[in-house]
């Protein structure tokens, strides 16, 4: 069964596909599924609203697809010679990092966390520079280096000779010419020559006209410099290739590197999909919670129209475990359930749902059975297709399960749907699942309203004007073949009995000639629920690493000393051989104590500070003075 078109997330899907900018983003997200781990599915939450929170402070991001890229780092890594065009691919793809580290650094004044990922960035700006500088417009510059400047010098000069010559010769023997002026045949400067006079000039003959009235002669003074030319033309492209080659050579020893911002570029176009989405449809973070209970305030379908949707207020599993919803056709049922369903699924792929507020239950499994009950076509094809869709459900069917159905026991005879409609909720309602079904049948109004963990539902109908008003109000309740079917179909006797006895009373269970032997509904194995374990409340860290503890930093084991302690973020500062960084405190770990490092009165600015600083500190505490300490960042 397709869940994802039943319910239409596959709508969602793709406009969730239209919001990433690289492939392996729009892959990710055709092959996102709910996630079953509780830690897992917190965190892409915490994605979410952190990139929309960036999102909205900042606006889009400086993110571009990077397809072309890996096929060319590819090539290089290969010892492939790289050309001009690919050459400033690579160079576009650094530029695109170089401004994706300023958009994320920007993001660091808000605390966000998302904003960190800068410092997994590299954007290699020796080899940027190098191909900017040495290739422009598709080609490479004149001024690569001193020899092609040189070279292509020396080139046009050797052409403006030859051209010089060839117009002199054609000045000296003007009634020889057929035209005013030489021109370019197989790449010689040739003058046009009347066929008369053609052993009047001394020279080649390159080519003639389509009339043969014109000879194009190379005159013997432009010949002597053509091997000149050549040679300069092979000098050129040798030059060319070696400044192709010394780039590619850079390429290829930075691929780890390009590679690596390649996929942390993808990954953050994931996570910002997911909060351009969560803007576009006026969507907020869920609460989640592992205790069986859905409450979804102002709820909306995200794909209608947000004007037109009547906002559905929906709680489940708190007094009971099952809903059944009745009322007018076109009165929202379907709406409803598919709304409810798909807030769900959304939440457990860690994207925002369409409500004002919710609080939404992990699921090991999404089952619903819709179809269409108000076709008038429909027949025993219909019923059959409901029936096996259902056995599927009720074989998948666990404790952490999420049922919708529409139109319980539809396409038959009332009486026998009645009858299948209470069997196929007494299976539900002993599986321990959630369930939310809607019916027209009075008698599956009076199973909720007698059997215990189930409730009716009605959606609200106005008496006056005979309209809809799309309002759910829980707590109130608003001769065919059916039962041979489902026999045919596979339907446990048990179930079959329950059907009967609903629709016809006990004494007819007794006549009922079954077709098959008593089977049993062949259970699925079912996903389980990781919960994230419970966590106490964060400790007190500031006194955890102390100015100018010696540390070592993992997984690269760099040792540097503490020159800012953990915040209440739970991140320090720490000093390295070139440079600060902010780092988790989860990723370091003691080494040296300061105290055993330097005396207790040890003035640390001395390691921290620049000398010009420490000397404008110094006059600071003892005069007025106007200048001001600028702090380096990565000083």
């Amino acid at each position: 069964m397709n869940i994802d078109k039943q319910i239409e997330f596959d709508k969602i899907k793709e406009q969730w596909k239209n919001l990433a900018v690289t492939d392996k983003a729009k892959e990710s997200i055709e092959e996102t599924t709910c996630y079953l781990s509780e830690g897992e599915l917190r965190k892409q939450l915490r994605d979410t609203t952190n990139s929309k929170m960036l999102l909205e402070k900042l606006g889009t991001p400086p993110l571009q697809n990077v397809a072309e890229a890996k096929e060319i780092l590819a090539v290089a890594e290969k010892g492939d010679c790289l050309t001009p065009y690919q050459l400033e691919r690579v160079e576009k793809v650094l530029v695109a990092v170089q401004r994706l580290k300023d958009y994320l650094n920007r993001g660091k004044i808000y605390n966000n966390p998302l904003a960190y990922y800068e410092e997994n960035l590299d954007a290699a700006e020796t080899l940027r520079e190098e191909i900017r500088r040495q290739i422009r417009s598709g080609a490479v510059d004149d001024y690569a280096s001193k020899e092609l400047r040189q070279i292509r010098s020396d080139l046009a000069r050797c052409e403006e000779q030859m051209k010089q010559k060839a117009e002199q010769v054609m000045r000296a023997n003007k009634e020889c010419m057929a035209d005013s002026y030489c021109t370019t045949r197989n790449g010689r400067i040739c003058v046009p020559v009347k066929k008369e006079y053609k052993f009047k000039i001394s020279g080649s003959v390159v080519d003639k006209s389509a009339t043969g009235n014109t000879f194009f002669i190379e005159p013997v003074g432009v010949a002597k410099y053509y091997e000149e030319l050549q040679l300069l033309r092979i000098n050129e492209e040798n030059e060319v290739y070696r400044i192709l080659y010394t780039l590619t050579a850079m390429v290829a020893e930075a691929v780890p590197v390009i590679n690596e911002n390649i996929r942390m570029m993808e990954k953050l176009d994931f996570i910002f999909s997911k909060g351009k989405l969560s803007m576009d449809m006026d969507a907020m973070e869920p609460a989640i919670n592992t205790k069986r209970r859905i409450v979804l305030t102002d709820a909306r379908h995200p794909l209608m129209d947000r004007n037109e949707n009547v906002p559905l207020q929906f709680e489940i599993g708190k007094q009971a475990r099952g809903i059944i919803i009745t009322g007018p056709n076109t009165g929202g049922k379907t709406v409803a359930i598919k709304t409810v369903m798909l807030c769900c699924v959304m939440a457990q792929c860690g994207l925002h749902v369409t409500c004002t507020a919710a609080d939404i239950c992990m699921n090991s499994g999404y089952l619903c059975d819709i179809g269409d009950g108000q076709d008038i076509t429909a027949n025993l094809s219909t019923f059959s297709a409901h029936i096996k869709n259902v056995l599927e459900v009720l074989g998948a069917v666990n404790q952490d399960s999420l049922v919708i159905m529409d139109e319980m026991g539809s396409g038959t005879d009332p009486a026998e749907g009645m009858g299948i409609a209470v069997a196929i909720l007494e299976e539900l309602r002993k599986s321990e699942c959630l369930f939310l079904v809607t019916t027209h049948y009075p008698a599956v109004k009076e199973y909720a309203e007698r059997t215990q963990d189930v409730v009716n539902a009605r959606m609200t109908f106005d008496r006056e004007t005979l309209k809809p008003t799309y309002q759910m109000v829980i707590g109130e309740a608003g001769e065919s073949c059916a039962f041979y079917i489902a026999d045919r179909l596979g339907m446990p006797n048990e179930m079959l009995k329950t059907a009967i006895r609903a629709a016809y009373g006990d004494a007819a269970v007794d006549n009922y000639r079954f077709g098959r032997e008593n089977t049993v509904i062949q259970k699925q194995s079912a996903h389980k629920i990781s919960k994230m374990k419970q966590t106490s409340p964060r400790k007190d860290l500031s006194a955890k690493y102390r100015l100018g503890d010696s540390v070592m930093i993992y997984p690269d084991k760099k040792i540097g000393i503490v020159c800012e302690p953990v915040n209440e973020k739970g991140v320090l500062r720490v000093q390295l051989r070139d440079k600060k960084i902010w780092i988790n405190h989860k990723r370091v770990k003691l080494h040296v104590a300061a105290e055993k490092l330097y005396p207790a009165d040890y003035d640390f600015s001395i390691i921290f500070e620049t000398v010009e600083n420490r000397k404008l500190r110094h006059d600071m505490e003892r005069k007025y003075t106007a200048k001001v300490i600028h702090h380096d960042e990565n000083s």
